[in-house]
């Protein structure tokens, strides 16, 4: 017999992933009500979702830049995904600012160092676990694919 499980856990733990309703109540049954169960759940599930839509081609996207409030940092990112619709849609939009400041903050040197750093809001995550997130949210392949950090005084890397 499952938990009944309660209509604050459910919002609890959809305000933490954003994941739908449906995914999140059953991640909690399926965790018998044991919320840091049903996060795991939630990321196995995002993970895998993430993993059949890779091969999927991202011709739309979003180009944004990040600027340190004294102005002598900044970073620049593309971020690809299908369709011009989930470009335009607020958490794709939150995701290319937070990406360009984890490489304005961090200053990773390629694409698997950037998505493996602990994110700068977030110690508990990693941006390629956001980008997973995001994906299974989306339902569409979403690719981080460039970025270029400057630092006034710095010398640039070949």
């Amino acid at each position: 017999m499952t938990k009944k499980i309660g209509l604050e856990a459910i919002k609890a733990l959809r305000d933490k992933t954003s994941a739908s309703l449906n995914d999140v109540k059953q991640a909690l049954e399926s965790a018998g009500g044991d919320e840091a169960k049903a996060l795991a759940l939630l990321r196995e599930r995002g993970a895998a979702i993430a993993e059949k839509r890779s091969g999927r081609a991202t011709g739309q996207g979003r180009v944004e830049a990040y600027i340190h409030h004294d102005g002598r940092l900044g970073a620049i990112v593309e971020v690809g995904c299908e369709t011009d619709f989930v470009a335009r849609t607020p958490d794709f939009i939150q995701f290319c600012k937070d990406v360009a400041m984890q490489v304005a903050a961090m200053a990773p040197q390629d694409l698997d160092g950037l998505l493996g750093q602990p994110f700068v809001k977030d110690q508990g995550t990693t941006p390629g676990e956001l980008l997973k997130a995001l994906i299974a949210k989306t339902g569409e392949n979403v690719v981080v694919k460039r970025f270029s950090r400057f630092g006034l005084g710095e010398t640039p890397s070949a």
